[in-house]
C-alpha cells in the first residue's frame, strides 16, 4: 500500500439518541471538509499543510466543539486549544486559551513555524496573535445560543456536561440554526467525551500530520487543559504515522494515548490498525475516547471505546468513508 491517506473526526462519545437531522448535518460536514483535504492532496500540498486546512474549515463551522461553537467555560466565555504536529523532524506547535484567535490551529502552526517555542498559552498566546497578525474576533463570535442553554443547565446540575444536543419533545430544528430548546442527557464524564476536531494526513512523500483543535469541557474551571494542545496526548506525528485523539482529555493525557501508537508500531512492530486497537484497549484504563490515524505507507485507521465517533477516512487508492457508529 501507499500513497496518500486522511482521517478526520468530530468528536468521540456520541449521544445514542442524537436526532438523525443532526447526524447528516455531522456527516455532511465531514465529507465537506474530507473532500478539500482530498482535492488539496491531489494538488500536491504537503500533508501539514492539508491538516491545517481542514482543521480550520472545522473550527469555522459551528457544528463540533471547536473554533465558533467551543464549549463555555464556567464563566461563560471560551477557552480554545489547538495543536499542528509534522511528522518531518517532529515539530510541533501549541496554543492554549485562546479567547479571540479565530482559528487557533493556524495559530498553533505559526507557533511551529515563526517562533522558538512549543506552546504558548493564554495572554502569551493573544500577544503573539496580535504580533503575527492573524484574524481575531470578539469572543462572542465564538458563543452559540445552543451552548449558552447548555451551560445554564450544567450550572444548574452543577456538573461539568457534555456537548449533545437532544431537542425536547415537539421540537424537531435542533442543531439546525434554529433556536430551540434543549436538554443535556446528564451522563457522566466518564462515559462521555466532547466533540473535539482533528485531522491526520499522509502525502504522496509519505510526510504524516496531525492536527487537533477543541473548545474543551462545557462548564469547565478556568484555565483547564485538555489533551488536544499536548503533543503525545492528543496530538502526535513522526516518520511513522499521524494521530488525533479525542474523548475524555484526562484518561487521554494518562495515557499519552497519540505517541502510544507510534511507540507500539516502532517497539512492537505492529501494523497501523493493530497499534490502534491494541491502545484503545490497554492503555485508556477506566477512560473513554477515540483516535484517527495514518501510516506513512498510506493506511488509515481509528478506534474508540465508547457509543460513536464521527469520523471520516480515505486513501488515494479510492476508498472512503463517513460514518458515526461501529
Amino acid at each position: 500500500m501507499g500513497g496518500w491517506a486522511i482521517a478526520v473526526h468530530g468528536g468521540a462519545g456520541v449521544d445514542p439518541n442524537l436526532p438523525t437531522d443532526r447526524q447528516e448535518q455531522a456527516k455532511q460536514l465531514l465529507t465537506r471538509v474530507l473532500n478539500l483535504g482530498i482535492a488539496a492532496l491531489c494538488s500536491s500540498v504537503s500533508a501539514v499543510d492539508v491538516v491545517e486546512l481542514v482543521v480550520r474549515e472545522l473550527e469555522s463551522d459551528p457544528l463540533f466543539n471547536s473554533g465558533r461553537g467551543s464549549a463555555l467555560t464556567e464563566n461563560g466565555t471560551v477557552e480554545m486549544e489547538a495543536s499542528i504536529m509534522d511528522g518531518v523532524g517532529r515539530r510541533c506547535g501549541a496554543v492554549s486559551g485562546l479567547t479571540t484567535v479565530k482559528n487557533p490551529v493556524s495559530l498553533a502552526r505559526l507557533v511551529m513555524d515563526k517562533s522558538p517555542h512549543s506552546y504558548l498559552a493564554f495572554s502569551g498566546a493573544q500577544k503573539f496573535a496580535k504580533e503575527m497578525g492573524v484574524e481575531m474576533v470578539e469572543n462572542e463570535y465564538f458563543v452559540t445560543q445552543d451552548n449558552v442553554e447548555m451551560l445554564k443547565i450544567a450550572k444548574e446540575a452543577d456538573s461539568i456536561v457534555f456537548d449533545y444536543r437532544i431537542p425536547r419533545a415537539g421540537y424537531e430544528t435542533c442543531g439546525t440554526g434554529v433556536q430551540s430548546p434543549i436538554q443535556m442527557n446528564g451522563l457522566p464524564i466518564s462515559i462521555y467525551a466532547p466533540e473535539t476536531v482533528g485531522c491526520v494526513v499522509v502525502d504522496s512523500q509519505g510526510r504524516c500530520a496531525a492536527a487537533t483543535s477543541t473548545g474543551g469541557l462545557l462548564n469547565k474551571r478556568a484555565g483547564r487543559i485538555g489533551d488536544s494542545p499536548l503533543i503525545g496526548a492528543g496530538t502526535y506525528a513522526c516518520e511513522l504515522c499521524a494521530v488525533s485523539c479525542t474523548g475524555e482529555g484526562e484518561a487521554i493525557i494518562r495515557s499519552t494515548l497519540a505517541r502510544e501508537v507510534g511507540a507500539v508500531m516502532e517497539y512492537k512492530g505492529l501494523g497501523l490498525q493493530d497499534a490502534v486497537n491494541f491502545v484503545i484497549k490497554e492503555r485508556l484504563d477506566e477512560g473513554k475516547a477515540g483516535l484517527i490515524a495514518v501510516s506513512k505507507t498510506g493506511e488509515v485507521a481509528y478506534g474508540f471505546n465508547c457509543v460513536g465517533m464521527f469520523r471520516g477516512c480515505a486513501t488515494q487508492n479510492g476508498f472512503m468513508e463517513v460514518g458515526i457508529w461501529d
